[in-house]
């Protein structure tokens, strides 16, 4: 399976997961990320031992997007740290049924999870078990009675976008679980990972990893930034010598990628 890259170094690989694949293992014994990159590493470098990789997030199973991963301990303390300290920033491009009546709004819910259902509920404050979920989202588009929305995540709750949408009325288009009542089965949900920023966990610059869905579906109602994926540096001390210097390293894997 080919997995599309956006960047790598000896530090750090950032994706794009296609949809409908899982992001670790489970019981089903289905292909994931984390394996399918673990062994394409060890084939393309050809190492002989195991091969470490990192998982710093997750997406759902049905969610497609950019994924960035660890490929050393180092890296993957340094980056969950930023998680921890929320400076690992993520944002996502969602479809959903209506036009909301606010074209900005921040939602805060609190949130359960069912173990047994694996779904999760918003629920009032001081409920046993309950986290506090924060997004932000704003309209960019509407048509047919669907709207485009940019939503940035400010907690990362299990199915936070899909629920909290939901709970207001608005839920995502494809979505099975929180949206059943007006989405047909075999719809894909309409949820990606667009953006995600962090520091380079030894460099310390500012990474941009960008991605849009293909647009087709119920995306090719709406303009859309067809650039594909890319990688921006960003770093107020750099000069534009260090700078170059590390986004080379995207522009040799984009070469290698179109010549294979």
């Amino acid at each position: 399976m080919e997995i599309p890259v956006i960047f790598e170094d000896n530090h750090l690989l950032a994706v794009i997961k296609p949809p409908n694949i899982l992001s670790q293992g489970d019981n089903s014994g289905d292909k994931d990320m984390l394996s399918i990159l673990k062994e394409k590493i060890k084939t393309r470098d050809n190492k002989p031992g195991n091969v470490y990789l990192g998982l710093l997030h997750r997406l759902d199973r049905p969610v497609g997007g950019v994924m960035v991963f660890a490929k050393t301990s180092k890296s993957a303390s340094r980056l969950s740290a930023q998680i921890r300290e929320r400076e690992f920033k993520k944002g996502y491009l969602a479809v959903v049924h209506g036009v909301p009546e606010k074209k900005k709004d921040i939602l805060e819910n609190y949130l359960l999870k069912n173990r047994k259902t694996n779904t999760v509920s918003v629920v009032d404050k001081g409920t046993e078990g309950a986290q506090k979920a924060v997004l932000d989202y704003e309209v960019l588009d509407y048509s047919d009675g669907y709207s485009l929305l940019k939503v940035n995540l400010h907690t990362g709750r299990p199915h936070q976008i899909r629920v909290q949408l939901a709970a207001i009325g608005y839920p995502l288009y494809g979505d099975q679980r929180y949206g059943y009542r007006v989405n047909k089965k075999g719809q894909q949900i309409a949820l990606w990972s667009h953006t995600i920023t962090c520091k380079h966990p030894i460099f310390n610059a500012e990474l941009s990893f960008i991605s849009y869905p293909a647009k087709r579906g119920i995306w090719s109602k709406f303009e859309l930034e067809q650039a594909g994926q890319g990688c921006t540096i960003f770093h107020e001390d750099w000069t534009p010598e260090q700078r170059n210097a590390l986004s080379e390293k995207l522009i040799i894997i984009k070469k290698q990628k179109t010549s294979t």
